[in-house]
């Protein structure tokens, strides 16, 4: 039995960005209850050398856009990455969404044999398309979305795993 390409990341990427919008909504509901400034949140990092939250949303929104993109040839939209409040990272997150959504399965047609070249930590890689879902776009993408989740939950906001994982509707 295979899996097609597209079944293996958009639907995969879509679930993860609506579970980034969730956390948005318990992110603005944690502030008004705690009356705290929600943006507050925006630049919270868990190590002083990791990025913030926007720098988690904007890698997670970029590694889904930019993987549909390599796969299928399709031009991805750029974003600026200089959202400074939620309502920015809540566009940044529908903006990728929108992308996704617009982009056929027939699309992903050969993109598992497709080459696809990247450069993690500035080394250049070249791997073949199923290769780079599995090895790199989505655990690149779930570390994102994880860590979103860890900065909010640090900052007492209420997410548990069952936000991590979505809805299975």
């Amino acid at each position: 039995m295979s899996i097609s390409m597209y079944r293996m990341t958009v639907p995969v990427f879509q679930r993860g960005l609506a579970n980034l919008a969730v956390y948005l909504d318990k992110a603005e509901a944690h502030a008004r209850e705690a009356g705290e400034n929600v943006d507050a949140l925006v630049a919270v990092r868990l190590a002083p050398d990791m990025l913030g939250l926007a720098g988690q949303y904007q890698r997670a929104t970029d590694t889904a856009k930019f993987a549909i993109g390599r796969l299928t040839g399709i031009e991805a939209p750029r974003f600026e990455d200089n959202e400074a409040t939620v309502a920015e990272l809540r566009e940044r997150v529908s903006k990728a969404r929108n992308f996704l959504a617009s982009v056929a399965p027939e699309a992903f047609e050969g993109s598992d044999a497709r080459e696809v070249t990247i450069s993690p930590g500035g080394t250049k890689t070249v791997l073949r398309g199923d290769e780079y879902v599995l090895t790199f776009a989505l655990p690149n993408f779930f570390f994102h979305v994880a860590t979103a989740h860890a900065i909010l939950r640090h900052k007492g906001v209420s997410v548990g795993k069952m936000d991590y994982l979505g809805s299975f509707a």
